[in-house]
């Protein structure tokens, strides 16, 4: 049974999923304004594009897809076998790494030169969206997803019904409250992108060190500190 102090892990608290998804906007928005108007947080819309393309018979421009497409995959593998021998170390949380690997692959791609190949930014972005998204899952037990936003979409309609009809019932309404958080954060992300990339182009990329860098921060004050003899606890969702 887990000391009440510790029902809910620093990886798990609100304030790391609302980060987590202003990076995703913030990355979405780049991928798509400046390296080669392709989407690297989720892959319904590469999907598509890939089976038109393969409809029309452009076969180079459906392997263009299917780049971003097989990263995003190599991703989910990766986040799925390196967390096991990480906690066996018993040193820091998968999720602390992930964050640290997170911030050197976005301070490369800032170095990247404008000429170099998009594929070289696509493939990274999409092989750390898709490791975030596998890794973070739920928020004080709310499930979440950090790179998207259809499910918080679908989520504020859940809620947004049950806040009315179940207006005694305050859980209703916080739930509410945090998924339409999640997407005023993701947009936020995708404005500032926007705007950044006009003026800063690759380099604007680094602007999502900071909130990276105060999840890095915390996470591994949590996992020297408080949390350090929990190390072995797994994330709710996993």
């Amino acid at each position: 049974m887990q000391d009440k102090e510790f029902e809910y892990l620093e990886c798990e608290k609100r304030y790391v999923f609302f980060l987590l998804m202003f990076v995703g906007g913030f990355l979405g928005g780049f991928t798509y304004s400046i390296r080669g108007g392709v989407f690297c947080n989720a892959q319904t819309a590469n999907f598509i594009c890939m089976g038109m393309a393969i409809g029309n018979q452009q076969w180079s421009k459906a392997l263009h897809y299917f780049i971003p497409m097989g990263a995003y995959l190599l991703g989910t593998v990766l986040s799925e076998a390196l967390p096991k021998p990480i906690k066996k170390m018993e040193i820091i949380r998968w999720d602390t790494l992930l964050i640290g690997i997170e911030m050197i692959v976005i301070f490369v791609l800032g170095l990247v030169p404008e000429a170099a190949p998009f594929q070289i930014s696509q493939i990274s972005i999409n092989v750390i969206m898709s490791m975030q998204y596998n890794t973070f899952r739920q928020a004080r037990g709310i499930p979440m997803a950090t790179t998207f936003c259809t499910n918080h979409v679908r989520q504020v309609g859940v809620y947004l019904y049950k806040t009315i009809s179940h207006y005694s019932d305050k859980n209703n309404l916080k739930r509410f409250i945090v998924h339409v958080g999640m997407l005023i954060m993701f947009m936020l992300g995708v404005i500032v992108s926007t705007i950044l990339c006009v003026f800063m182009r690759g380099k604007a990329i680094w602007i999502t060190l900071i909130p990276l860098g105060i999840l890095f921060t915390q996470f591994l004050m949590a996992d020297l500190g408080n949390e350090k003899d929990f190390l072995q606890l797994t994330p709710r969702g996993h």
